[in-house]
C-alpha cells in the first residue's frame, strides 16, 4: 500500500514521538533520566533521541499495529540506524511518517492559545518533502467555550493548513480543547460548529485529518469523521492516563488514538531490552485494542 492508503485504511493507530524543547524534560523524567544528567539542550536532545530511536526499533513497533508516527523536527533531521528516522519509518517499518511543524504556542486570550508564527514553515515543508513524509501536525489549545477564540483558533490552523496543502502534504489539524475546562463540553460544541464550517469550504481534491482531545459526549465527532473532506479523525490523550484514555477512546468509535504521553507510560531508560519491549508490547496492544475494538452503547 502506499502512504495514503495506509491512513485511509490501515487498522491501527498514530504514535506521536514528537515533544518539542519545552515538554522534552518532562518527557525524559518520565522515562528515568533526570536533568541533571544532562548539561546542555544538545545533550538532552540526543538523550530524548536515544529515547525515541529505542522504541521505533522495538520489534513490537511495526505496521501491523501502527500506521503512522508524529516526528519532531530535530528527530526527523537525525538517523535511526544509519538512515534518516522519517526514511527509516516507512521504508524498513511501512510506518507513515509526520512532521510537526508548529513553534509552539502564544499566551493565552479569548479563552484559547493561538500557535506562534511559523516563518520557517517552507523550508519545514520541503524538507518534510525529501524525507518522504506524509503530512504534518500542528497544535492549537481551547480553554474556554469563547466563540470568538474558538473560531480564531480554527481558521489559523486551517490558513496553515492550506499552506500544507499547496506543497501536497496532509495537514493534521489539533484543535486541543483543555480536559480541565470548565466548559468542556460548551467549547466542544463550538468547536465542531466551526470546524464543519472550515471542512465545507475545501476543494474537492483536498482532504485533512483532525486530531481532537476525547469527547465529552461518545461518539461526538462521528459526523467530522464522515466528512468528505476528512482523511482520518484521530484522538489525543491529553493529559489522561492510559488506561482512562484507552477507556473513553473505545466508547468512540470512528476515532483511533494518537497518544504520545499514555503511549511511553512505564518506559524506563534502565530497563532491559525484553522488558522495554515487553511494556512497549503491553502498552501498543492496548491502545491498538482502543482503537479497533469499539464499545457498543
Amino acid at each position: 500500500m502506499n502512504q495514503l492508503q495506509v491512513i485511509r485504511s490501515g487498522r491501527g493507530f498514530i504514535a506521536a514521538l514528537d515533544q518539542s524543547g519545552g515538554s522534552t524534560p518532562k518527557a525524559l523524567k518520565l522515562y528515568g533520566i533526570e536533568e541533571s544528567s544532562y548539561s546542555s539542550e544538545a545533550e538532552m536532545f540526543d538523550l530524548v533521541h536515544q529515547m525515541r530511536s529505542r522504541i521505533i526499533q522495538s520489534p513490537v513497533f511495526a505496521s501491523n499495529r501502527i500506521i503512522g508516527v508524529i516526528l519532531f523536527e530535530m528527530t526527523m533531521n537525525r538517523e535511526i540506524d544509519g538512515i534518516g528516522a522519517a526514511e527509516y519509518l516507512w521504508n524498513r517499518k511501512g510506518i507513515v511518517p509526520f512532521l510537526k511543524i508548529d513553534n509552539g504556542l502564544l499566551e493565552e486570550g479569548d479563552g484559547v492559545q493561538l500557535m506562534k508564527p511559523i516563518p520557517q514553515l517552507d523550508q519545514r515543508l520541503n524538507d518534510a518533502r525529501s524525507h518522504q513524509v506524509f503530512g504534518t501536525k500542528m497544535r492549537s489549545v481551547i480553554k474556554l467555550a469563547n466563540r470568538q477564540g474558538i473560531e480564531s483558533c480554527v481558521k489559523q490552523q486551517f490558513e496553515f493548513a492550506t499552506q500544507v496543502l499547496d506543497e501536497n502534504l496532509t495537514p493534521i489539524i489539533e484543535p486541543e480543547v483543555d480536559i480541565k475546562s470548565p466548559e468542556k463540553t460548551e467549547a466542544e460544541t463550538i468547536l465542531k460548529e466551526f470546524l464543519i464550517t472550515q471542512l465545507d469550504s475545501l476543494t474537492g481534491d483536498q482532504s485533512v485529518m483532525l486530531k481532537l482531545t476525547l469527547p465529552s459526549i461518545n461518539g461526538f465527532y462521528s459526523d467530522l469523521a464522515s466528512h468528505p473532506r476528512v482523511l482520518r479523525v484521530v484522538a489525543l490523550s491529553g493529559g489522561y492516563s492510559r488506561e482512562k484514555a484507552n477507556e473513553l477512546l473505545a466508547q468512540n468509535p470512528d476515532l483511533v488514538a494518537s497518544f504520545s504521553r499514555a503511549l511511553t507510560e512505564g518506559l524506563n531508560a534502565h530497563q532491559s531490552e525484553s522488558e522495554f519491549d515487553s511494556v512497549l508490547d503491553q502498552s501498543i496492544q492496548s491502545i491498538f485494542d482502543a482503537s479497533t475494538i469499539k464499545v457498543k452503547a
